[in-house]
């Protein structure tokens, strides 16, 4: 399965992203990591992308891993459909108090808007 994880600097996907790893190295998907440019980011992006793949090289070398600019919903979603993923991963979401799951306004545009099978990881 070709598979696209999209992360950014502005969520809690850490965990979700070693857990795709793991995923993709005991199946065999094959795995793209989107460095998306948050607009609400704080703090360089370089620096992130490089802690990005020091934590994933160490479990799966061979993932491509990319920078995605401009609206980093929208470029995902492009990005999956252009290029025949199979399924985009995206951590986040908090439960409320009142048990409903809150996403962030990237996951938001990436379900509503995606041809593409949507996976949220919390």
């Amino acid at each position: 399965m070709k598979v696209l994880f999209g992360i950014s600097t502005g969520s809690d996907s850490l965990e979700a992203l070693h857990r795709t790893v793991e995923r993709a190295r005991d199946v065999g998907d094959e795995l793209t990591v989107a460095v998306l440019e948050h607009p609400d980011d704080e703090g360089p992006i370089d620096e992130f992308e490089q802690s990005v793949r020091e934590a994933i090289t160490e479990e799966l070398p061979a993932i491509d891993l990319r920078r995605v600019e401009g609206h980093p919903g929208s470029r995902l979603v492009e990005l999956a459909e252009s290029e025949n993923f199979d399924r985009i991963v995206l951590g986040g979401g908090e439960q409320s108090p009142m048990g409903k799951i809150r996403i962030g306004s990237i996951a938001e545009f990436v379900l509503l808007n995606s041809h593409v099978s949507v996976t949220l990881l919390r």
